[in-house]
């Protein structure tokens, strides 16, 4: 049974790798892609969606509007693109928005933007697996009633599956993504080719329907603020593209060229896929609207759609008026789509450990998270990640609606930072360079990077003005918290830093000398882990040794006394009272009056313990003395040490005996007789 849990997590994660199989676990290209770029090709399933939702309360007249909206989307992809390709060749270390802030404008701002992304990586693996229920649970009752568990469980497979390592993950996640791109790709080319060449009409399953706007009558400011609410939303397809800027490292030499290969080869995709659906969505007549009130503002024949009504996703509407509702080809589509919301969470799987690691190694976060695990992946923040993913599912019951409100607002917090201080590095480059190709190519990369400041500032003003009442101020809270964390646990690691620095010099400080170390022996009973306690204390050569037991019941203490004296043991033994059956009290204060008596010596306390094979057999002893031990360890001048006597179960933790040898804890031992004195 011992061997259980190891077999578990073997079968699970795999065997363990070396750390010089490091280089075998790099990208190439064609694998980056889908490992990376999964969350920003993923949100073409919704973020043409929510521009449409929103819209609709104004009523469809507003869908008017929506290409504008569109196109003004899409120029911010294509402006962070290009200006996350001027970030890939300036910092190719992987610390990206974090490492750019920090260098160029300061620590403050690097952790504003670090807690901006923490936040966002998990709201990106909540979304996209919320999302992807959603799709799967439109065919599949049980899944529609029971989300939010299906939901977890997602996160948890997605977990196991990085806990195998990022290559072995990406090899597993690039079918479906690919298969995710062909097939949209290959649905907007058909689509076009119908309506331009065959001159026919696409006709999707919501087109003769009506819907009710809320606000019909809009005009002014109020349809100005809902048309950039409807941007905002729209803006979650920018989602993920700062994570190939975090991922530098994880490519192939030479990374940062391969990684602004693939941030272009994104970007690119993204953008025909978000165009085309909008396109073909407006010219087949899908309708859409807030899916809290879809029972009574979508009317079908003259009557609201009822509480029966689901309303197909815009993707599986376009699939239906291009292919045919029902055939292989819309089914191939609606898969795919599932699937790769499912999958759109790798993104933050691989960006959100490596930020961890990185800001672990900079004293912002735990040490743990900058250990790689036994696959060499980030264990320890994909584990959180997964946590954290899996507390806002439960929290918001998988809404994907609730948790878009939330969303992007992290990531254009990072994006305007980020091209802030890239404005900043070329700048300060700028200055010393002479060389004119040199520069020319630094003020290009400044226009860029500059136009991309501009463009995410407005951005994330729209998105907080939109969205703030909507959701948006729970991440607005989120973040400072998150923020001050950081700095707390910074300010411990520098406190203790300072604590633990050595003196400069070959002479050690004589404070940290004692003048004499007194040893003391607890012991309950004369038996072999007692005998093996004093005979390895008297080895340390303490100024003083003496065993000390404690008194819970004065007849078995007078036995132990008796028995103490026949034996002849040459250890003085100290019986402390304990009138309220207590054992620790009492130790702690001998140890305490000891301390008294001398400060500047140490005293040590020796403590037999049982090591035992099985977990019920834990239960069963060590735990007085492990209380005992969590107090001692708080009282300057006392050590602690543990005395192991392994019992014959242990031996199913090694798999087999070991022979006897100089040292063995458990070999024959012959207690003192009277002639033979232990002596202290």
């Amino acid at each position: 049974m011992s061997k259980v849990p190891d077999l578990v997590k073997r079968l699970l994660v795999g065997r363990a790798l070396r750390s010089t199989a490091l280089h075998h676990q790099l990208l190439p290209k064609r694998v980056a892609l889908p490992v990376f770029a999964s969350d920003a090709l993923s949100s073409v399933a919704y973020a043409p969606q929510e521009i449409l939702v929103i819209l609709s309360i104004g009523g469809v007249g507003l869908y008017s509007v929506s290409p504008w909206v569109a196109a003004g989307v899409v120029l911010v992809m294509l402006t962070v693109v290009a200006s996350y390709r001027q970030n890939v060749h300036a910092y190719p270390s992987g610390g990206g928005d974090y490492e750019v802030a920090t260098t160029n404008l300061g620590p403050t701002a690097g952790l504003t933007v670090a807690s901006a992304l923490l936040v966002d990586y998990v709201l990106t693996v909540a979304v996209s697996v919320a999302n992807g229920a959603d799709y799967v649970g439109a065919t599949i009752p049980f899944v529609a009633e029971h989300r939010p568990l299906v939901a977890v469980a997602i996160v948890a497979l997605l977990t196991v599956m990085n806990l195998r390592g990022i290559r072995e993950s990406g090899v597993a996640f690039a079918v479906p993504t690919y298969a995710f791109m062909i097939a949209v790709v290959g649905m907007v080319a058909w689509g076009l080719f119908r309506l331009v060449v065959l001159g026919d009409e696409l006709r999707a399953p919501t087109a003769d329907y009506r819907i009710l706007g809320e606000q019909a009558d809009l005009a002014g400011f109020a349809m100005a603020f809902l048309v950039l609410r409807a941007f905002s939303s729209g803006c979650a397809a920018l989602t993920g593209v700062e994570a190939i800027s975090n991922g530098v490292p994880a490519f192939r030499k030479p990374k940062s060229k391969n990684a602004a290969t693939t941030l272009l080869m994104m970007g690119l995709i993204a953008v025909t896929m978000f165009s085309g659906i909008i396109f073909l969505g407006l010219k087949s007549g899908v309708k859409l609207t807030d899916p809290a009130t879809v029972a009574r503002d979508v009317i079908i024949n003259g009557q609201p759609a009822g509480p029966g009504y689901y309303q197909q996703p815009i993707i599986a509407q376009v699939a239906s008026a291009v292919f045919g509702h029902g055939s292989f080809l819309f089914v191939v589509i609606a898969a795919v789509t599932a699937l790769i919301l499912f999958l759109a969470a790798n993104t933050a799987f691989n960006g959100f450990p490596v930020l961890g690691s990185i800001l672990a190694q900079d004293r912002y976060l735990p040490r743990q998270l900058h250990t790689r695990g036994d696959r060499l992946a980030f264990s320890n923040g994909i584990v959180i990640l997964a946590a954290g993913a899996c507390l806002l599912i439960w929290a918001f019951d998988a809404d994907v609606s609730k948790l878009l409100n939330l969303y992007i607002v992290g990531v254009f917090v990072s994006f305007t930072l980020s091209q802030i201080g890239m404005v900043r590095h070329w700048t300060r480059h700028l200055r010393t360079e002479t060389d004119a190709k040199a520069r020319f190519h630094m003020m290009r990369s400044r226009v860029i990077n500059g136009f991309g400041a501009v463009m995410t500032g407005l951005v994330l003003v729209v998105v907080l003005a939109t969205k703030f009442t909507h959701g948006a101020y729970i991440v607005c809270i989120a973040m400072p918290v998150l923020f001050l964390m950081m700095k707390g646990i910074r300010r411990h690691y520098d406190r203790v830093a300072e604590e633990l620095a050595a003196p400069e010099g070959h002479e050690a400080d004589e404070s940290l000398l004692p003048a004499r170390n007194h040893a003391i022996v607890l012991v309950s009973k004369i038996h072999k882990p007692t005998l093996r306690a004093l005979a390895y204390a008297r080895a340390t050569r303490p100024s003083s040794l003496e065993a000390v037991t404690v008194s819970v019941d004065s007849d078995e203490a007078n036995r132990l006394r008796e028995e103490w004296d026949r034996r002849g043991i040459g250890v003085p033994l100290k019986i402390l009272d304990s009138p309220y059956r207590e054992i620790t009290g009492p130790v702690l204060e001998y140890v305490k009056s000891l301390r008294r008596r001398s400060p500047r010596d140490v005293v040590t306390v020796y403590i037999p313990e049982y090591v035992v094979g099985r977990w019920w057999e834990h239960l069963l002893h060590n735990q007085s003395a492990l209380r005992l031990k969590g107090r001692l360890l708080f009282k300057p001048g006392v050590m602690v040490t543990s005395v192991p006597f392994q019992l014959a179960s242990s031996d199913r933790l090694k798999g087999r005996r070991e022979p006897s040898a100089p040292g063995a804890s458990r070999r024959s031992y012959q207690p003192p007789s009277k002639n033979t004195q232990v002596k202290a």
